[in-house]
């Protein structure tokens, strides 16, 4: 997983998302840096876009679901070619369901307890969920009793001028939703948001002093 965050961590939350618009959507992200792209399962026909996108990207992207809230769905997103599990709880059943599956697993946490249970479960991240209920104050909190190098991803209620002050509280990147993509949104102005983000990344770097 840390391979696929390292450039660019920001995943893409394409809830929604219809297969007839998968791929164009697809190349709009992945050209502006994004490598991690999450089809919700309560969009409409999601395993057939993961398919269309693992076709199309797989070799460039790392293709998923979100919102796995059962190990059975787990089976179907591998079957349509997903190599990623994002949940917004943490099922350690899913969890473990996703690793034997030989996925990535990144399950929803609110609390160090359901941090520390999905991690001895296999959870190869965690989603900070719903980030509008904590903050960059508690996230640094956690950071102090995590394992060193546990990426943990702020998801709510982000938006580019909004991720300075948890990447400095030990953010490891974040999950992006309906300020990048909504249904009915053009794929010009998908694209448009996904360079704000790019935007927004690169100068964190440069503050930094690690700009590429």
């Amino acid at each position: 997983m840390d391979a696929w965050l390292a450039s660019f961590p920001l995943i893409a939350i394409l809830r929604g998302l219809h297969p007839d618009e998968a791929v164009d959507v697809g190349h709009a992200l992945i050209d502006a840096g994004f490598r991690v792209l999450e089809v919700p399962l309560n969009s409409p026909e999601p395993c057939e876009s993961i398919r269309r996108l693992a076709d199309a990207f797989g070799d460039r992207a790392l293709i998923g679901a979100g919102t796995v809230l059962s190990p059975a769905r787990v089976h179907e997103v591998a079957a349509a070619g997903g190599r990623l599990i994002v949940m917004p709880h943490a099922d350690v059943d899913v969890i473990r369901t996703a690793k034997q599956a030989g996925l990535y697993c990144v399950p929803g946490v609110a609390t160090p307890t359901e941090a520390f249970a999905a991690l001895h479960a296999g959870a190869d991240a965690l989603k900070l969920f719903p980030a509008e209920q904590a903050s960059p104050a508690v996230l640094k909190a956690w950071r102090a009793v995590l394992p060193a190098g546990t990426a943990v991803m702020p998801v709510g209620g982000i938006a580019p001028d909004t991720m300075a002050p948890w990447l400095a509280a030990g953010a490891g990147g974040f999950g992006i939703g309906s300020s990048l993509y909504a249904p009915g949104r053009p794929v010009s102005d998908v694209a448009a948001r996904a360079r704000a983000f790019a935007d927004a990344w690169q100068a964190h770097l440069a503050s930094k002093g690690t700009a590429a």
